[in-house]
């Protein structure tokens, strides 16, 4: 399958070499692809420069935005979530339609220091305001209840016993993200409604940073027991 991972912070990497490794046709869409794999800094979050990153992953093409889209059967939005809308229009309309639109961000706000809150939240997500501002995409929203290293290698980092989220619109395209999730390692998926039901998932984010900030590390995740 082609897959284009919009992002190229701590998700946008862990995603697309994951997605890589099981065989996927992979590359990396950003704003600037040679200002992106020129960057010698730290990550946000202490990880590895992503030149680094690149380096050793070099048949992970990087290529602009609406590139990385055009060429793609699905989508990936691993965009900071406050500038997602931003980056999608870049990506382009044309470029995201019909296709699968996996998003696994978060409209964390930072504006008041941390820890962030939402916005929008409580009765818009930023899984609706992607559905509403590109309609002929299919969104799907996934995995934004956990860290990287969770999302792509459940099992060995929080011992694979935990849930995982879908909500969207179609049904076809939340079968192909099941699909993918499974390939990931994921087995208990739930999937929670239609596109609106996506608040419900991102509304865990204060939960999840609160439980982060008492453990010390993001190697863990939720699991829905019945």
């Amino acid at each position: 399958m082609k897959i284009a991972v919009l992002g190229t912070g701590t998700v946008g990497p862990a995603l697309a070499e994951a997605l890589d490794a099981l065989g996927h046709d992979v590359v990396i869409g950003t704003r600037d692809p040679r200002a992106t794999v020129a960057r010698t800094e730290p990550g946000a979050t202490g990880g590895a420069p992503f030149a680094a990153w690149h380096a050793a992953h070099s048949r992970i093409d990087v290529v602009t935005l609406a590139d990385a889209a055009a060429g793609a059967d699905v989508v990936v939005n691993a965009t900071n979530g406050a500038s997602s809308l931003e980056a999608l229009t870049t990506a382009g309309a044309e470029n995201l339609s019909g296709k699968v639109l996996m998003d696994v961000a978060n409209p964390l706000d930072f504006s008041q220091g941390f820890p962030p809150s939402l916005n929008p939240v409580n009765t818009d997500s930023l899984g609706e305001q992607i559905q509403h501002a590109f309609p002929e995409a299919r969104v799907v929203k996934t995995l934004n209840t956990m860290t990287a290293s969770v999302m792509v290698d459940p099992a060995s980092v929080a011992g694979g016993e935990h849930s995982v989220f879908i909500s969207g619109n179609d049904a076809d395209a939340k079968e192909t993200v099941r699909g993918l999730l499974r390939e990931l390692g994921h087995r208990d998926i739930i999937d929670l409604g239609d596109i609106s039901t996506a608040r419900g998932a991102e509304m865990i984010l204060p939960l999840w940073l609160r439980v982060w900030g008492a453990l010390g590390t993001g190697a863990f995740n939720f699991k829905v027991a019945r």
